[in-house]
């Protein structure tokens, strides 16, 4: 069983910066092949944010957040951070922390994540 714990969000001014967490807790970490965050804005479709391979640290982020956010992982500690830096109100969001398992490619659509996150709140004020 994997279980995926996001901490780190709140609200922020815009132009403020959070850093989110997701500790992976499981028996078999070494089989987490991706990770990744995804968010959903209140009224809209979830939407890719960023993902990055576990052992390799290769990432790929949304064009929306390039620049400004960054996915990063610590493989000792099992935990992904994603921060968030010069944030905007459409920033504003629950945002999901997401895994995929042996050998399977984190995908952009969301569709196939083998393992969710609770989700975490980020609120971004103008």
């Amino acid at each position: 069983q994997v279980q995926l714990v996001e901490s780190g969000g709140g609200l922020v001014q815009a132009g403020g910066s959070l850093r989110l967490s997701c500790a992976v807790s499981s028996r078999r970490t070494s089989n987490i092949y991706m990770m990744g965050w995804f968010r959903q804005a209140q009224g809209k479709e979830r939407e890719f944010v960023a993902r990055i391979y576990r052992h390799s640290g290769f990432t790929l982020y949304a064009d929306s957040v390039k620049g400004r956010f960054t996915i990063t992982r610590d493989i000792n500690l099992n935990v992904v951070y994603l921060q968030m830096n010069t944030l905007k109100p459409e920033d504003t969001a629950v945002y999901y922390c997401a895994a995929t398992d042996s050998g399977r490619v984190l995908p952009v659509s969301g569709a196939g994540v083998n393992y969710w996150g609770q989700g975490t709140q980020v609120t971004v004020s103008s």
